[in-house]
């Protein structure tokens, strides 16, 4: 009895050793992205173990829409049928779209699909996403930070270096191990409607100096980088979404704007290059060959002259730019992958259709068309990445572990400073700035439930959106009724911005401040008619335009005008007196904007580009924080000295 007493408790020992093994190796623990030997071993093990069919799959990277799903419903039995059958390498996470608006997740939710996925998946999934100005681009309560552009304003690569950090510690915590950024465009073409303020700058070394130090970050935060779009998207005017963009510049314009940023990144070590839809004429001479499907410029020049050994990924294969070439052919998506691939990509993002480009990759490798050595080596690559963060030992986050790392206080301080070193004063008539808040007890505060505040004229802001449906312009006026409760606000679109026209010119007729946020920033593919054709803008267009230029001919010296966005805005409109940039569009410059026309911070912004007509790169206009007594430093001691 005794001894059966012993085998009994030396099982429980083993099972509860084995049970505390198996919690410890259960999840995934971020660190800086490194491969060891136990990793290249992996990887080297894996590929000879993989089908022709499981190769070709490891290359591509589909989409996931990140939202609530039960295991069991149709959605979620969909997309993990689509992840198995073609034995997918990745997964691109985003969020679904309503009318044009991102349906954006919560962290949890995010989290705990991709857990799902990754446990369904045969081989441990490389989760990618597009994480430009941090989570809040798709995930709701996360770090929130401006623009990319904010940042070169703001001429301070440590906090280039910090954002890359946070990013990927709160990417990795939520399972996200890839970020497609930054950005090393270099964005020299103010008519450029798709990169603008996803840029740091028109200055090839200080856009060079943002990405590398952004990588430097986003390692140690275990997180794998990618610069785009090589070799160039700054110095286009069209959507390579919509259409077929083109750099025309000639090699030593190349040599010495476009890829010198890229070549920062490669030294700086990033883990990828994603190529651009765009025409090179000066690398490619074939008009039917873009920068993906040329091998002359992602062998010849990105691999063997640059010497860049990482993972070269596509641009989306589902975006017009691309595709439009490739429309005559009966299996569109496959030409097009199969043209990627042997330029001498490693791996297709997001493909329009992806079973056609699945089989014309298969198709092409079987028939000799595409050497399977290529494969193996671009399979390998993949791998070596997977495993240098860690995929190989586990593949599911800890879900506890969100509250502690997504939005700790410390890294939301680094956002807003970030967004308040980046406000740009690039003209002041020294007449308006700063304004002054109501006094104290302007508003009755003692019941929330019945508070209400008749709106005056004293304070009329008019806030231009590309849809009054959005959120835009609604962080801002919070900020700024905070300030002056009765402040009359108006919210605009191009709809609207006809029929609201006489009631606005009635208020700002009366208003002892007029302050005008515009909200254009590059969106994806946006279309809008522009004389006979359909382009993206970044503009101000039709009645919108033509309301602003009313608003100025009535109160230009009572006016400010805030580029929450586009900065080459005031070359539309050479007669404003106040121009203020914030380079973003998102709460946080707001919040920043609206304390630097109170005078509550420092302004001491620089523009990183160069507005036609109105202002140089490397401009800006000084201003001190007020004083508490009411007045301003600014006032009694007006200065435009350059910093």
């Amino acid at each position: 009895m005794q001894k059966a007493w012993l085998r009994i408790l030396l099982f429980m020992l083993l099972v509860s050793f084995a049970a505390g093994a198996f919690a410890r190796e259960k999840y995934l623990h971020p660190g800086p992205v490194r491969l060891d030997r136990e990793g290249e071993r992996w990887a080297q093990k894996t590929l000879k173990k993989l089908t022709l069919e499981q190769k070709i799959g490891q290359m591509m990277v589909g989409r996931a829409l990140a939202q609530f799903v039960n295991v069991d419903s149709p959605q979620y039995q969909q997309l993990r049928g689509t992840v198995r059958k073609y034995h997918m390498g990745g997964l691109g996470m985003t969020v679904p779209v309503d009318s044009g608006f991102l349906q954006k997740a919560m962290p949890f939710e995010a989290a705990a699909l991709l857990n799902q996925l990754q446990s369904d998946s045969e081989l441990p999934l490389l989760v990618a996403a597009d994480f430009e100005y941090g989570l809040t681009m798709r995930i709701n309560g996360a770090t929130p930070f401006p623009y990319p552009m904010a940042f070169g304003a703001a001429q301070n690569a440590a906090e280039a270096e910090a954002c890359g950090r946070i990013v990927a510690e709160e990417s990795r915590a939520m399972g996200v191990h890839w970020n497609w950024f930054p950005t090393a465009d270099v964005n020299s073409n103010p008519a450029n409607p798709i990169i603008n303020t996803r840029s740091f700058g028109e200055d090839p070394k200080q856009v060079g100096e943002m990405v590398s130090a952004y990588i430097r970050g986003a390692h140690q935060g275990g997180m794998l980088t990618t610069a785009k779009h090589f070799p160039g998207h700054g110095d286009t005017a069209t959507d390579s979404h919509l259409g077929l963009a083109s750099v025309t510049g000639d090699m030593p314009r190349l040599q010495t704007v476009e890829l010198p940023p890229f070549q920062a990144a490669i030294n700086a070590g990033v883990d990828s290059v994603m190529v651009a839809h765009v025409t090179i004429p000066a690398l490619e001479p074939d008009p039917n060959l873009v920068a993906t499907t040329s091998r002359r410029i992602v062998t010849g020049l990105l691999k063997e002259q640059m010497k860049f050994q990482g993972l070269v990924v596509t641009d989306a294969l589902d975006m017009n730019g691309l595709m439009r070439i490739y429309s005559g052919s009966p299996n569109p998506s496959g030409a097009a992958a199969v043209a990627a691939i042997k330029a001498g990509n490693d791996m297709i993002l997001i493909p329009g259709d992806l079973d056609g480009a699945y089989r014309g990759l298969l198709d092409a490798v079987r028939r000799g068309e595409i050497p399977e050595s290529q494969i193996n080596a671009s399979v390998l690559k993949i791998l070596r990445a997977k495993a240098s963060l860690g995929l190989h030992k586990a593949r599911r986050v800890d879900l506890a572990n969100l509250p502690h790392v997504i939005a700790r206080p410390e890294s939301i301080a680094v956002g807003q400073e970030v967004a308040q070193q980046a406000v740009t004063l690039v003209r002041d008539n020294r007449q308006l700035l700063p304004l002054r808040a109501s006094p104290p007890g302007t508003s009755n505060n003692a019941n929330p439930y019945t508070r209400f505040v008749e709106p005056a004229n004293r304070v009329v802001a008019v806030v231009f959106t590309d849809d009054v449906r959005s959120e835009a312009g609604r962080a801002f006026a919070r900020e700024l009724r905070v300030r002056v409760p009765d402040a009359t606000v108006f919210y605009v679109d191009p709809r609207l911005a006809g029929a609201l026209s006489a009631p606005i010119l009635s208020a700002v007729a009366q208003a002892q401040a007029v302050i005008v946020p515009v909200y254009v920033a590059p969106v994806s593919g946006k279309a809008v008619k522009i004389g006979n054709e359909m382009k993206n803008t970044v503009s101000l267009v039709g009645d919108s335009a033509a309301l602003l230029q009313r608003i100025l001919a009535a109160a230009g010296q009572r006016t400010a005008v805030l580029a929450m966005g586009n900065p080459y805005l005031g070359s539309d409109f050479p007669e404003v007196q106040v121009y203020l940039c914030t380079f973003s569009n998102l709460p946080v410059s707001e919040s920043a904007a609206v304390k630097a026309l109170f005078g509550e911070i420092s302004i001491r912004g620089r523009l990183p580009i160069s507005i036609p007509n109105v202002a140089q790169r490397g401009a800006g206009i000084d201003r001190p924080q007020a004083t508490m007594a009411g007045g301003s430093d600014a006032q009694r001691n007006p200065t435009t000295a350059a910093r």
